[in-house]
């Protein structure tokens, strides 16, 4: 188990059990990024850093007519993400599995080629490699594929004390904000487009690849 894994699974062992209660609070932005996938009838989606599946079974429920992947480095919060499932009942919609999101492969893991949608929700500010994350992504969507991000934004147009109050909280939880998403995504010539709702508190980014 690396590194990554141990400090996760330490971070999630009991937080597991109320991260989708105390989350809903400040992860805003979520079901806007499910709303926007519209992935095609009978096509393929995976979640990067699916956590308990919370996501994943809003978007099965959404869109019953695809299938849908989930991958996380911490078994603890896969535990969850599975019995979750299984209670549901969604076990022929979703599957999940244990994966590093810096270097995975879909056919070792789930055994498909590639995605029509990925998306990553308040994962990339938990993932020291986020930047080979984004590449990664973006190499295993199908032609005409989208990859969808939504984390926390820069806050630049938010008070001040507010900006590094959230931030020094956010620090407790190994979490930092990507401020050079949009940068990032143009030095790896990535095409998108991004936006910064509620003064910046969150930036969620929309990437296509050509057909």
């Amino acid at each position: 188990m690396t590194g990554s894994a141990v400090l996760m699974d330490r971070i999630y062992r009991r937080q597991r059990h109320i991260y989708d209660f105390t989350r809903k609070y400040y992860l805003l932005g979520r079901d806007r990024l499910i709303q926007r996938l519209t992935p095609p009838p009978g096509s393929r989606v995976l979640e990067i850093g699916c956590g308990t599946a919370r996501n994943l079974v809003a978007a099965a429920r959404a869109y019953p007519d695809v299938e849908f992947y989930g991958i996380d480095i911490s078994s603890e919060m896969l535990d969850t993400a599975r019995h979750t499932i299984v209670r549901k009942g969604l076990t022929a919609h979703i599957q999940v599995a244990q994966a590093d999101a810096t270097h995975f492969d879909p056919a070792i893991l789930f055994g498909v080629p590639g995605f029509s949608r990925i998306f990553i929700s308040y994962s990339l500010s938990m993932i020291p490699g986020w930047q080979n994350v984004l590449r990664q992504a973006y190499a295993r969507l199908l032609p005409g594929g989208e990859l969808h991000v939504v984390d926390f934004g820069r806050q630049e147009r938010l008070p001040w004390l507010f900006k590094v109050a959230l931030r020094a909280w956010l620090r407790l939880f190994h979490v930092h904000p990507r401020d050079d998403l949009e940068g990032e995504l143009k030095r790896q010539g990535i095409p998108g487009t991004i936006e910064r709702p509620f003064l910046g508190y969150f930036q969620q980014a929309v990437c296509r690849r050509s057909a």
